[in-house]
This record gives C-alpha cells, sequence and structure tokens, in this order.
C-alpha cells in the first residue's frame, strides 16, 4: 500500500495548528498593554509632527 500521499498531507495539516497558536500567543501579548503604549506612541508622534512643521515652516521663511 503506497502511503506516499499522506506525507503530502502532512506539510498543510501540521501548518494549521502551528498558525494557530502562533495568533494566539500574538493576541495575548497585545491585549495587556497595547492600548496604553499605543496611545502614548501616538501622543509622541503627534508631538514629533508639530516639532517638525515647525521647523519646516522656519525653513520655509528664511528662504
Amino acid at each position: 500500500m503506497d502511503l506516499s500521499w499522506l506525507a503530502l498531507l502532512a506539510c498543510p495539516l501540521m501548518m494549521l495548528p502551528m498558525l494557530f497558536m502562533m495568533m494566539k500567543g500574538n493576541h495575548s501579548d497585545t491585549n495587556h498593554s497595547g492600548h496604553q503604549n499605543g496611545s502614548t506612541e501616538l501622543d509622541d508622534l503627534k508631538e514629533q509632527n508639530k516639532l517638525l512643521q515647525e521647523q519646516l515652516q522656519q525653513l520655509k521663511n528664511k528662504g
């Protein structure tokens, strides 16, 4: 009896549990502190954007 087709099915079938475990691990890390860090990071980026816009405006006024 030829079982070579079983080897072809083994790879895709093992990928499903691996993908599930990887996705579960990614979601558990972000649920704890993702919202707080994301909002402070967003505020930092907004402040940097404001400073860069001011610097750009100063450079335009000089030239």
